[in-house]
């Protein structure tokens, strides 16, 4: 019997727009690959915007409400953009496994579709935090800038790697500790319980990222450290800004010398 290529299934979850539906989509994709079910990645195409629900609204950054700190709406904003940006994790992982995979070894896939599986058990534990709080994801507004660096990288798996995972994930790095700390000081346990399991994780994925972004650059035969500040200059709009959380970036093989010297004075 003839194996359905994996890229039919990840095809599957970019489509679909119901946030619970893709949940159970990605995960059931990584678990399939494990078992076996799938072929290898078949290089076809993958759509360039996936499935969205009617809600959130999605807005451009800048016109993005201004999240307030320390009160129960200003929790609730913060999860809320949380469970956004892990929604949006989900397709990105699965368009990396998708749209790139046939040029890597399997394990490409295996990983990036671990992190996809990852970035839906995350987006359920923050929608289901939401809802104890009383809200829900939809219910506030949402921006798009995540998959907008998805757009730009879509021709060049090595600067998907080094915009999406080593900035924007490592990125999260830096700021979750800060959230944590306040979710801690609110007396809000389950909600700091929830951000210390996503920074675990995310420093597995950050790791995934450089693994393959270094690989990539040792088949080229570049120094994988100026490429990547090459690809940045061409790829990422915005600015590396500290502080950086150098142990978690550390840990995840992101070292001082991809970044320090780029954030401003």
């Amino acid at each position: 019997m003839t194996l359905p290529s994996v890229s039919v299934a990840i095809r599957a979850v970019l489509e679909t727009a119901d946030p619970a539906t893709k949940v159970k989509r990605a995960r059931a994709a990584a678990r399939g690959w494990r078992r076996g079910d799938f072929a290898a990645a078949d290089g076809s195409a993958m759509p360039d915007r996936p499935a969205r629900p009617a809600e959130p609204e999605l807005r451009a950054p800048n016109q993005m409400p201004r999240r307030g700190k320390g009160s129960l709406h200003g929790r609730i904003a913060l999860l809320h953009a949380l469970a956004h940006i892990e929604f949006v994790a989900i397709d990105l992982a699965f368009d990396m496994a998708g749209r790139f995979g046939a040029g890597f070894a399997p394990d490409f896939t295996t990983d990036w579709l671990a992190v996809g599986a990852d970035e839906a058990m995350h987006f359920a534990l923050v929608d289901r935090r939401l809802r104890v709080l009383g809200s829900r994801y939809g219910a506030l507004p949402a921006h798009d800038g995540l998959w907008e660096a998805a757009i730009e990288t879509a021709a060049d798996p090595l600067a998907r790697l080094a915009i999406v995972p080593m900035v924007l994930e490592a990125r999260g790095l830096d700021v979750t500790p800060a959230m944590i700390a306040r979710a801690d000081a609110a007396g809000d346990s389950a909600t700091a319980a929830i951000l210390r399991r996503i920074l675990s994780d995310e420093i597995r994925h950050v790791a995934m990222g450089t693994k393959w972004f270094e690989s990539g650059c040792t088949a080229l035969g570049i120094a994988p450290q100026k490429y990547w500040k090459n690809l940045l200059s061409r790829h990422f709009r915005g600015e590396l800004k500290p502080p950086f959380n150098d142990s978690a970036r550390q840990a995840a093989g992101l070292t001082r010398d991809y970044y320090q010297a780029l954030a401003p004075a």
